[in-house]
């Protein structure tokens, strides 16, 4: 997750506009905009504020780096939208076909 994409998800859970959020935070709206649309790059201490303005606050952990995760998503991107979307569709028919299987199961 993008800084800008945590302060815009932080600002819409909290149900607060940018005008809002940038009056609990103590900064101008401008910089809540700027902010979220990527054409400027916060501080560190920045994102926090605005983060906590909003109700909220940032947890942060260090996990193992999963190089079999990373090659997977590179090989999805590398895929075309259709190709995509055919293998969305036959994942989501397998779910459907076994929730109804299970059901089936649990009923008799």
């Amino acid at each position: 997750m993008t800084l800008r994409s945590l302060v815009r998800e932080a600002r819409k859970r909290g149900g607060l506009t940018q005008a809002a959020l940038a009056q609990r935070a103590g900064v101008p709206q401008s910089t809540v905009s700027r902010v979220e649309s990527g054409s400027r790059v916060p501080s560190t201490d920045l994102v926090e504020r605005l983060v906590r303005a909003a109700g909220f606050d940032i947890h942060v952990t260090l996990a193992e780096h999963d190089e079999a995760a990373a090659s997977l998503f590179e090989r999805t991107l590398r895929r075309t939208p259709d190709e995509r979307l055919a293998d969305a569709t036959r994942a989501a028919n397998f779910v459907l076909r076994s929730r109804r299987a299970l059901e089936r199961q649990q009923r008799g």
